[in-house]
């Protein structure tokens, strides 16, 4: 799988269900040849318009399926 192709599914947090949005960079470490992380922005300021407050950035690990639409993966509220 391709990373423009995950830039297409929605992340999804299993532990409450929440949207996190899609994915929109990640870190990849190049001596490994591995993703290290996926970087999705948060929710934004005013109603989504004026910037963005935060972003969630997820471990590889966090991630639990990688489905047709969608990205599961298991964050805890404090760890994003």
């Amino acid at each position: 799988m391709r990373i423009g192709d995950m830039k297409h599914k929605e992340i999804i947090n299993i532990l409450d269900g929440s949207r996190l949005g899609y994915i929109c960079d990640v870190e990849i470490d190049w001596s490994q040849g591995k993703v290290k992380t996926l970087i999705v922005p948060g929710p934004g300021k005013v109603m989504g318009l004026f910037g963005r407050e935060l972003e969630y950035i997820i471990p590889w690990e966090n991630i639990r399926k990688i489905g047709e639409d969608t990205i599961l993966v298991e964050l805890n509220p404090g760890e994003h």
